[in-house]
């Protein structure tokens, strides 16, 4: 092979990789911002309807178990069958549920609901680990610094347009209803979809040998203690984001439908910024990471924020006041914690089917917020939301403590 015949070649593979993480970033990008908008329209759609907060974290209940499920099997398919396929079954599915909300009001059962959002927890959780696993085909393992790089962009971005996607729940029910907003997004993702089929790599992530079942549980140290320390660290975020912060906003401090959605916009927009830059905050952008330093010195750092803002409720100190600041505080140091998680969690997977890995991690990712959602509501209403603020540090307190015997990593 002649030097000119290998460049050439080197050009085009970089071409292939840098449209191919382009098309994820856009699938993942548009999903997520139905996700966002779905949960912003179910929470307010049906508080306004007179449920409570128990009764609303009940319709979300089959979406989060079904996210763990799903992270646990997507991983293993998406070894076998490729990643572009497990993307664009998660897109198909997101459309169905989409279109399973869009009936007439009369239709519009809890049964229906709770069933179309276990579609779309499902559809969720395969284009994230779709989405996520992809970069580790795309980027070389000895290129710490660039894999950081994109997915911090990644995860960063996604998180951003969540946040636009609450916004755009809010403004859509106001505007034009709860049915007329299903049928807008499922018709946007179609085209997405369309686009998806066509141009993304078939055979993405496909493992060279068909992993078994049974290797579906990972046996790395530094995977399973990660994956513990992911389930608390999210619990303590949804403990007190999905039902306590919207109905005490709406409730409690008399905020509008897109007020409440504004805030909570701002809040991920501001989260999903800080989670793109982290590694510029971290140090680690062009240098080996510290994995166990990292995760203990950061954990601390929000259990810290986490404690003065449930002492500042507790104590009514300029409650209003004490809780927009201190969760726009939270949200930045909560954000750089979850996109190290996101790093780590890439970088030590497996280089032949770490989609499996991948799925094992993101499983217990989905284990905490289906537990952050469950007691979300039965805190909020036992204890208001200063009870979901003491829980939420005390999950803090165990994602310190299990990431202190996390292995130091060297990639």
């Amino acid at each position: 092979m002649t030097e000119t015949t290998h460049v050439e070649n080197t050009r085009q593979f970089r071409q292939q990789q840098i449209r191919n993480y382009a098309l994820i970033t856009f699938n993942y990008w548009n999903f997520t911002l139905t996700d966002g908008a779905l949960r912003m329209l179910v929470v307010l759609h049906f508080y306004a309807l007179g449920y409570s907060g128990l009764e609303i974290a009940m319709l979300f209940l089959f979406y989060e178990f079904f996210g763990v499920v799903t992270n646990l099997l997507g991983g293993w398919l998406g070894a076998r069958i490729g990643l572009n396929r497990t993307m664009n079954i998660g897109l198909f599915m997101q459309i169905t549920a989409l279109l399973m909300l869009s009936v007439p009001a009369q239709f519009l059962s809890i049964p229906l609901v709770m069933f179309a959002q276990a579609i779309s927890g499902i559809a969720k959780d395969l284009n994230k680990m779709s989405a996520k696993t992809s970069i580790k085909t795309l980027v070389s393992s000895q290129q710490a610094g660039k894999l950081y790089r994109w997915i911090a962009i990644l995860t960063g971005s996604k998180n951003s347009l969540k946040g636009a996607g609450f916004f755009l729940g809010g403004a859509l029910l106001s505007m034009i209803g709860f049915q007329s907003a299903m049928l807008t997004m499922s018709s946007v993702l179609t085209l997405v979809l369309a686009g998806s089929l066509i141009w993304l790599q078939k055979d993405l992530g496909k493992a060279r040998s068909k992993p078994k079942f049974t290797q579906i549980f990972s046996k790395s140290k530094a995977i399973n203690t990660l994956s513990a320390a992911r389930l608390f660290l999210f619990a303590s975020r949804d403990v007190w984001f999905v039902i306590a912060l919207p109905v005490s906003l709406s409730a409690v401090f008399g905020w509008s439908h897109a007020e409440t959605g504004s805030f909570m916009a701002i809040w991920v927009i501001g989260y999903g910024l800080v989670q793109g830059i982290a590694p510029k905050i971290t140090g680690a952008e062009s240098q080996p990471i510290q994995s166990r330093t990292a995760l203990a010195l950061w954990s601390a750092t929000l259990l810290l924020v986490s404690v003065l803002l449930a002492l500042a409720i507790t104590c009514q100190w300029y409650p209003q006041l004490s809780l927009i600041i201190g969760l726009l505080i939270f949200g930045g140091v909560f954000a750089i914690n979850s996109s190290l998680h996101s790093y780590l969690i890439v970088s030590f997977a497996r280089e032949e089917g770490a989609s499996m890995d991948v799925g094992f991690y993101y499983m217990a990712n989905a284990m905490g917020r289906l537990t952050g959602t469950v007691l979300s509501g039965l805190a909020f209403q036992w204890g208001g939301l200063a009870a979901c603020l003491w829980i939420s540090s005390l999950f803090i307190i165990l994602t310190a403590i299990i990431s202190l015997t996390m292995p130091d990593h060297h990639p």
